[in-house]
């Protein structure tokens, strides 16, 4: 494993330099940042930026393509987490090739499932042209990312633009359709054509600056909502923007949200060691678990039962989770242990953690009479169901039907990763060989055509050579068939952020925002409000101090009541703002209008003490 750790590493070196030596010189020459020394200036300072995909189109065409020229991932500004979707200039001139657009709607989906606000670092020349047919015209393309803006900043989830550099064509509309966008003077152009198609169209001599700078936008058109001197002034604007969000208090996945947490009792370097890079030698599943949950503890949900899956409750970073783990093929005992388990955090509203090392389902006339296509069927419905954040990690191996089970991509987890030793496929490849070397002997046959062994052992030689290349970790991650390829040591700081993203304040609406209140083990604050209304402002500002004093000891929310009508017709909110405390899924305080901060928090002492 540390070998391919160490080419792991060595592969995401060389996609830091994104388009090469030459490029990144002449973006520094117009006084540029490169696209993470600018994310790294907008995540707030010491904290952890968790970036999706850094191997995207490895290998996947003929021209280099870094990271897939763009830059996406979750991280921290002003204690809020937020989505960063950022072109790389030094790479095509951050034009989108299909694989580019694939993980610029990934995000999106990332952002729209967890509500986080999503930051656009613009500096793109639009569709890469010569791939047209496949970056335009069909529903996943190009046109998508629109559709995905609007949508969520009709959601309220909000859509900021920081114009750094070109802005061409569709690209436009990136900061035409954010909520609050900023353009740098100088680098930041918007046009829907460029000069040279401008002088084309119409026959005007038009510098860029003229047509579509930050002049012109900023004083005349209206399109951005902020001139920024310089992109460190861009940048600072970007921060103070998303300062003023109203949106819950502290939710910084970088570190705990719980007030105190055990590290493991193992070292987590220890993990590149466990799994092994050979899928046929087994290895307890516990060994893993035991290196990413707080304190080493873990809850066992059934031990003695359908040993081969391991379940159970554990926390991570102070956050509950349960997790589910293989520890040999599924037989059905096992699928019945892992759909009721699923079943119980579904209902619970605890996050799924699942660490694949799944050959499949047990084949063989036995296993049949038993029943094993019902048992999965029910543990792959009880995945499909569970509607939690669900967060997948294969560590080994993930083929056929298991894959489903433990809730492979088509399952939509919220997240998925991949260890360097992983291997997916829908089986392996000398089983795949000696299928399909069976059917073609019974082709030839049928055909009248002789087929020797050397022949035949050729064949079954280039499938097996076929899968082992495309159930490869980097084959997937490549085609962004998952969301990257992790070290192992870094396994419990990804789930911990994972987790932190997907359980944000903001998700929680309707039924399930019932569900939380009513199954909650620590009393919980939820502040409703409406953007429009002014007093609210004062109130949230209030409610994010006691957020952070009460940290481990009170849960809080916020709840748009012009978003959730229903709930809020449920407790009887007539005007707004409102703050209600609840303890063990019962109201036991409500507070209108606006009080002074010692008044909420003797309300709330009163409830903890209760």
């Amino acid at each position: 494993m540390e070998g391919l750790v160490s080419q792991l590493h060595s592969n995401i070196q060389q996609v830091m330099n994104g388009g090469g030596a030459e490029a990144v010189k002449r973006n520094r020459k117009r006084n540029k940042l490169l696209p993470r020394e600018r994310i790294d200036r907008l995540i707030d300072p010491g904290s952890s930026f968790l970036e999706f995909s850094q191997l995207a189109g490895h290998e996947l065409y003929e021209d280099l393509l870094p990271s897939g020229g763009i830059i996406t991932g979750i991280g921290p500004v002003h204690g809020k987490l937020c989505m960063f979707v950022a072109n790389d200039p030094t790479v095509k001139g951050g034009t989108y090739y299909p694989i580019t657009i694939k993980k610029h709607l990934r995000a999106q989906e990332i952002a729209a499932q967890c509500r986080l606000p999503c930051m656009y670092l613009v500096d793109s020349g639009g569709a890469f042209l010569p791939k047209q047919a496949e970056v335009f015209p069909d529903k996943e393309n190009f046109g998508r990312i629109f559709y995905n803006q609007a949508v969520m900043s009709a959601e309220g989830i909000p859509q900021i633009a920081l114009v750094l550099g070109s802005c061409t064509a569709g690209g436009a509309y990136i900061p035409a359709m954010a909520d609050e966008s900023v353009m740098v003077k100088g680098n930041g152009t918007i046009f829907l054509a460029g000069p040279p198609l401008v002088k084309a169209a119409t026959g005007e001599e038009v510098s860029a600056e003229d047509l579509g700078g930050a002049t012109v936008h900023c004083m005349k058109s209206g399109v951005s909502d902020y001139f920024a001197q310089d992109e460190e002034h861009a940048l600072a604007i970007g921060r103070n923007i998303v300062k003023n969000l109203h949106m819950a208090g502290k939710l910084d996945g970088s570190h705990n949200t719980v007030a105190e947490y055990k590290e493991p009792l193992y070292d987590v370097k220890e993990l590149r060691s466990i799994a092994p890079t050979d899928l046929k030698q087994s290895f307890d599943i516990r060994s893993i678990i035991s290196r990413v949950v707080d304190g080493s503890e873990f809850d066992e949900f059934k031990k003695l039962y359908g040993t081969t899956l391991v379940t159970g409750f554990a926390r991570i970073f102070g956050q509950p989770v349960g997790i589910i783990g293989n520890n040999g093929i599924l037989f059905n005992e096992s699928a019945l242990k892992g759909a009721h388990f699923i079943e119980l955090c579904a209902q619970r509203n605890i996050p799924l953690i699942f660490l694949q090392n799944i050959t499949g389902f047990m084949v063989g006339s036995k296993s049949e009479a038993n029943g094993i296509a019902k048992a999965g069927a029910k543990m792959v419905m009880a995945v499909s169901c569970a509607k939690v954040p669900k967060i997948t990690v294969i560590i080994g191996g993930s083929f056929g039907a298991g894959n489903y089970a433990m809730c492979g991509r088509a399952y939509s987890p919220n997240f998925m990763f991949f260890w360097p030793n992983a291997r997916i496929s829908v089986m392996g490849g000398p089983q795949a060989a000696g299928v399909l070397s069976q059917i073609e002997r019974a082709n030839k046959k049928k055909a009248g055509i002789q087929w020797g062994e050397e022949e035949e052992e050729k064949f079954k030689a280039r499938v097996v050579e076929a899968y082992d290349r495309e159930g490869s970790a980097y084959f997937s991650t490549a085609r962004l068939w998952d969301d990257g390829v992790i070290d192992p040591a870094d396994t419990r700081k990804i789930l911990g952020l994972c987790v932190a993203a997907s359980t944000n304040p903001s998700v929680v609406t309707g039924n399930s925002w019932d569900k939380l209140i009513l199954n909650s083990d620590t009393p919980v604050l939820v502040e409703f409000y409406t953007s429009w209304c002014g007093p609210c402002n004062m109130v949230h500002r209030v409610i994010s101090e006691i957020a952070t004093d009460y940290s481990g000891k009170l849960k809080c929310f916020v709840l748009d009541a012009d978003c959730d009508p229903q709930v809020t017709e449920n407790y009887e909110i007539k005007a707004v703002p409102v703050v209600l405390l609840f303890k063990n899924g019962v109201k036991r305080e409500s507070i209108m209008g606006t009080m002074p901060k010692e008044f909420y928090m003797a309300a709330i002492d009163r409830v903890l003490a209760s």
